[in-house]
């Protein structure tokens, strides 16, 4: 073990892990998506929610293989820089924090704009300083908690996730007596554009629990910690989100044309304090989303200085709280920045790529790693499962937008740079 990992506290569980991924996958994806589906691809959207909640958990199984090998932070980094060397691992570990970084300014972003259904100033556009305040205080709030130390913030996106998911269980308990399931049986065939469209959507709507082993160092037993909440992570999550698909087909009519599914759906089956939970519950959920993006993403920086790819400052462990108290104030500090600025919109589209990036390198690392002997936990079928889920992610890479392609070669390209940079001045 590297003697910078043992300065971190390990104060993780599974079920810990399994809340943080839990946590980043359902974020506020899961109250819009039921009519985004339902517009592209119909009826069939239930089913596909499921299908694709398969495919996730190809590449998830990848990431519980590679994570098993492991005792220490940086997650993807660390699987890519064992398999392909420094240069690779970097470009991984870069994008990792690029992807949380850009992620918490949108989502912090989205939760001032749920807000401002009940607080006008809030959003976007309008004059006085309210947004650019709650932005604000909603980012220095989560940094500090994420300072004072890794055992709170556990039990905060433990007590978020438990938040944002009691509402969906209500929606889900409450609305399936009212379905209607001839809404549910595809009538058409879809074509190619519209399987390619919903897939490459679905796929990030799945997307998160990529950041399960980031915090690995930090965690009691990762080894057997990281697998089991990889696995639970998808599990839970295709269960919650192919429910929620089914209660908000079955229940609302012109499902394509809201703009708030699921509170449209539970005023009709609830009542306006329905509408009102699901409402809260979309708050909540971004909420949650805002702090584990600040958990993984400070730590994705924290292992780059950890293994030497970036200055040691970024590494700097807090004396008391045991915390990478440096990456966690300019993750945040970066994030807010981009948040306030706006520019954030552009950025956010590198994470669409970034993502598959990580998911590529991963599952290729699992395949290099096995020539140096069994991990602690192996997929079934020998090279199967990783070469189909590599497939897969190329596959979805190659659906990307031309925005989302350009966005993320640009990332690369400032990552290369960096690396270049530090190297030289290491020489």
């Amino acid at each position: 073990m590297n003697p910078s990992t043992s300065q971190l506290r390990r104060e993780l569980g599974k079920w810990d892990l399994t809340a943080i991924g839990v946590n980043q996958v359902i974020g506020s994806a899961v109250f819009l998506m039921p009519a985004l589906l339902v517009s592209q691809i119909g009826a069939w959207s239930a089913i596909a929610v499921a299908l694709v909640g398969v495919l996730a958990l190809l590449i998830a199984l990848n990431f519980a293989e590679a994570g098993s090998r492991f005792d220490g932070t940086g997650g993807a980094y660390l699987y890519t820089r064992a398999a392909f060397g420094r240069f690779v691992s970097f470009e991984v570990g870069w994008m990792l924090w690029v992807t949380r970084v850009t992620s918490w300014a949108s989502v912090v972003n989205g939760l001032t704009d749920a807000l401002g259904y009940y607080w006008p100033e809030l959003r976007a556009g309008q004059p006085g300083m309210a947004r650019e305040m709650v932005i604000s205080a909603v980012v220095i709030a989560i940094m500090s908690i994420n300072v004072i130390g890794i055992k709170q913030s556990a039990w905060v996106v433990n007590a978020l996730t438990i938040g944002k998911l009691t509402p969906l269980a209500i929606f889900v308990l409450l609305g399936l007596p009212y379905v209607t399931f001839d809404a549910l049986r595809p009538d058409v065939a879809l074509t190619w554009a519209q399987i390619s469209t919903s897939s490459l959507y679905l796929i990030f709507a799945y997307g998160g629990y990529e950041v399960i082993s980031v915090p690995a160092g930090e965690a009691r037993d990762p080894k057997r910690a990281v697998p089991f909440a990889m696995v639970a992570t998808i599990i839970v999550v295709a269960v919650v989100m192919t429910l929620v698909q089914v209660v908000a087909m079955g229940t609302l009519p012109n499902l394509a044309a809201s703009r708030t599914p699921l509170a449209d759906a539970s005023l009709l089956f609830i009542g306006a304090w329905g509408a009102f939970l699901m409402t809260t519950g979309g708050a909540v959920s971004m909420t949650g989303n805002n702090v584990g993006q600040a958990l993984s993403g400070s730590r994705n920086l924290y292992a780059l200085a950890e293994q030497g790819d970036l200055p040691s400052f970024f590494g700097w462990v807090h004396p008391t709280f045991k915390t990478p108290a440096a990456a966690i104030v300019v993750t945040s500090v970066v994030a807010l920045g981009l948040a306030l600025s706006g520019s954030f919109a552009t950025l956010a589209a590198s994470s669409a790529v970034s993502r598959l990036i990580v998911y590529a390198g991963t599952c290729a690392s699992v395949l290099a790693l096995r020539r140096q002997g069994p991990a602690s936990f192996t997929i079934p079928g020998g090279p199967v499962v990783p070469v189909l889920a590599l497939a897969i992610s190329v596959a979805i890479m190659y659906g990307a937008t031309p925005l989302q392609r350009d966005v993320g070669l640009i990332a690369l390209v400032v990552g290369a740079g960096l690396y270049l940079t530090a190297r030289w001045r290491t020489r």
